[in-house]
């Protein structure tokens, strides 16, 4: 075990989260050219805040950009943090009557192959040079509500730093889907990854990440593909049936050559309710336990609750609870970070349902 100072403890699992997470307003998504509602919506927030009232909360303290560049790009980052900006000034708003970054062209392999394409100068171009999909739309407040989020992240991993069991973190927008060098999935930065790159940092040799979304998340799989001292493990809907992210989070990605072992995904048939998804969390929790982690961070997302609709698992309240009381029964000091999640009736008691279980554990 790493030497870290250990403080006094709370009994009960503190939250972690900053007002700013609801500036982010996406209005709508654009998924095959349409324009859909948007389901990654601000109330999101108050809905898990109402069902975790008897918590302690703590807010989220800023932190400058160290660790975020470790997990992305600096110049990712910096075209997050000013595309919105540039948007506002070019012709769009009177062209379209488009207030927020939607890219449309996309410099794929498809497009370049093998040459050297030279940085686009329109913004609308340079949007698709990051954004890999055209749902996740950034617009006033979406840069400082994914700010907010990544320091919601590393705040919760100071806090287990300095002693707390277990810290959660509540994350909006969620990040799992964002690699290191771009955004998609109505993921802008990447909290979980931020998280375990915060307890390297601090000392733990090995860190753990399971991913209980519903979806697999690609971006931390990404992140970590070549590193050896992250596990990345996922239970998540098969994208074989048609699912986000399609093309990762198969059974045969193990991991870079340098990391070959480090990554598991467990993808699940349509339907799979509470009994299979916990024999597949199981396995995860022995995976991270043979690994010889020190630490763990849960990317929770509860969107694989049945009555959830962006996803068509069917894990109940208890099933969530159970979770929790499986990842917690590895007794590791534990970061959580909330992903997805959706149904707003059955958000928040989903999230305490986890919490629950993680504290019996």
């Amino acid at each position: 075990m790493p030497d870290i100072l250990v403080h006094a403890v709370s009994v009960s699992i503190p939250v972690v989260w900053s007002a700013e997470t609801r500036l982010h307003d996406p209005r709508h998504e654009v998924w095959v050219g349409v324009a859909t509602p948007a389901t990654e919506i601000s109330s999101r927030v108050d809905a898990i805040l109402e069902a975790l009232t008897s918590r302690r909360t703590v807010p989220a303290e800023p932190h400058d950009d160290q660790v975020l560049h470790e997990v992305h790009r600096p110049d990712f980052v910096a075209h997050l943090a000013s595309v919105h900006r540039d948007w506002l000034a070019g012709p769009y708003a009177d062209l379209v009557g488009q207030g927020h970054v939607v890219p449309y062209f996309f410099p794929t392999p498809a497009l370049t192959q093998g040459m050297s394409p030279s940085p686009a100068t329109a913004v609308h171009a340079r949007a698709g040079a990051y954004c890999y999909d055209t749902m996740t739309l950034v617009g006033p407040g979406t840069w400082e509500a994914a700010r907010a989020a990544v320091d919601c992240a590393q705040t919760a991993a100071d806090l287990v730093l300095a002693g707390e069991p277990t810290a959660y973190a509540l994350c909006r927008p969620p990040g799992h889907h964002a690699p290191r060098s771009g955004y998609g999935g109505s993921c802008y930065l990447n909290n979980a990854a931020v998280a375990a790159v915060a307890l390297r940092a601090g000392g733990h040799e090995r860190v753990g990440v399971i991913d209980i979304d519903a979806h697999h998340g690609n971006g931390t799989q990404a992140i970590f593909w070549d590193r050896a001292d992250v596990c990345y493990g996922s239970v998540h809907v098969d994208p074989g049936a048609g699912w986000f992210p399609h093309v990762f989070g198969y059974a045969d990605e193990r991991g870079g050559a340098d990391a070959r072992g480090a990554n598991l995904n467990l993808p699940l048939p349509e339907g799979t309710g509470d009994a299979e998804w916990l024999s597949a969390l199981a396995r995860l929790a022995d995976w991270v336990r043979e690994g010889g982690c020190s630490a763990l961070v849960v990317s929770l997302g509860v969107d694989a609750g049945a009555e959830d609709p962006e996803s068509p698992l069917l894990v109940t309240a208890d099933g969530f609870e159970a979770a929790g009381g499986l990842l917690g029964g590895l007794g590791l000091p534990s970061v959580l970070v909330q992903e997805g999640g959706y149904h707003l009736p059955s958000l928040g008691g989903s999230v305490a349902a986890y919490l629950r279980g993680h504290e019996a554990g």
